[in-house]
């Protein structure tokens, strides 16, 4: 599959701050068939919508689109592929006349997460003294129903992260232990052991207890200020806390994820959809009101945390899901790889809008 990553900035969704370079002149080709005219109100009516990047959003959503569980894109992910290549007023005009806007009543909250980059170790120092564990085989998953298989065969609820974190499992790697709780609200990383090597730590599976996120009782307890939850202070305190007092902290979120090694592609992480995050493109959405493949518009102008500098404007695809990702109008946008990455997702705590671009009928 062609990737997109390398084009980050191109595929960057606007900041609310920097208008985007004005849509080019209609290609003069003739764009493929639309589809039949229906009722409501088009994508033009959307905010900011003159100084959208309507080319990288059409070329990303051209790449997943297929994904799509809704019978009604196929068409139109078709039209998308056929496009004339470089041109930004055909894909403006490609969006505006195959779709419509469909928007709830609500407004939500925007986070965002990345990929991170960990220093690993393939075995046990003062350090490196978190293991990071596989799947284990008394895990049986049944749906959303996760539990234990006990040596006599009974199932039971599948254990809190303490008492996970106690067993004598042969882990896959070690991990610093702020940065392996960090990686299990992320869901996946990328490693560098000793020797130079790279693997990728991807999903595998989870405990089956509800993620709770420790920056509430953080502030709670008096040990960071309200607004001065972000990711990077949040890790900062439990690095410069590591022993007991860091663990109880991260054992007040008791759900726990195990991973498998896989070789580092150089390729963005695999979402729930099943193909590749696209930096600035992709979404995090709870599946139980949004489909992967949908092309969903957000609008976060600016954000509620300490170093929030910017705010988030553009058409994303929803891509994946995750534990903490619940309710209609909630989003997780996936800003990609690395530190720098991770510093700003860390800072993206916004008031959302969010609005369905859905194929005319």
């Amino acid at each position: 599959m062609r990737r997109l990553m390398a084009l980050a900035g191109a595929l960057s969704l606007a900041a609310c701050v920097t208008p985007a370079p004005a849509p080019g002149p209609i290609n003069p080709t003739p764009p493929p068939p639309s589809p039949a005219s229906g009722s409501g109100v088009g994508p033009a009516s959307l905010p900011g919508w003159d100084q959208q990047d309507h080319l990288a959003a059409v070329e990303a959503w051209a790449e997943v689109c297929h994904v799509a569980r809704d019978q009604r894109y196929a068409a139109a992910c078709q039209a998308a592929r056929v496009l004339p290549a470089g041109h930004a007023g055909a894909a403006r005009q490609f969006l505006e006349t195959w779709f419509v806007v469909e928007r709830g009543d609500q407004d939500g909250l925007l986070t965002a997460y990345f990929a991170p980059e960990y220093a690993a170790r393939s075995y046990r120092t003062d350090a490196f003294s978190a293991p990071v564990l596989a799947r284990p085989l008394d895990l049986v998953a049944d749906g959303n129903t996760v539990q234990q298989r006990l040596g006599d065969g009974r199932l039971v609820p599948y254990p809190a992260r303490a008492e996970i974190d106690e067993t004598d499992a042969a882990p896959i790697a070690w991990m610093r232990p702020e940065d392996l709780f960090f990686m299990q609200i992320q869901g996946s990383g990328y490693l560098t052991f000793e020797d130079g090597r790279t693997a990728r730590a991807a999903y595998a599976a989870h405990n089956g207890q509800t993620f709770v996120g420790i920056a509430r009782p953080m502030a709670e307890r008096g040990l960071l200020p309200a607004n001065g939850t972000s990711g990077e202070a949040i890790r900062a305190w439990l690095a410069s806390h590591r022993g007991d007092e860091a663990t109880e902290i991260m054992n007040l979120n008791p759900r726990y994820v195990f991973f498998r090694l896989e070789d580092d592609d150089g390729r963005g992480p695999t979402g729930a959809a099943g193909v590749p995050l696209i930096t600035g493109r992709s979404v995090a959405v709870d599946p139980a009101y949004w489909s992967y493949g949908d092309l969903i518009f957000i609008d976060a102008p600016q954000g509620n945390l300490v170093g929030a500098d910017r705010g988030y404007r553009g058409l994303v695809t929803a891509l994946d899901t995750g534990g903490a990702i619940r309710g209609a109008v909630r989003a997780d946008f996936y800003v990609g790889r690395g530190d720098a990455a991770g510093q700003q997702a860390g800072r993206v705590r916004h008031p959302l809008r969010m609005w369905r671009l859905t194929p005319r009928n």
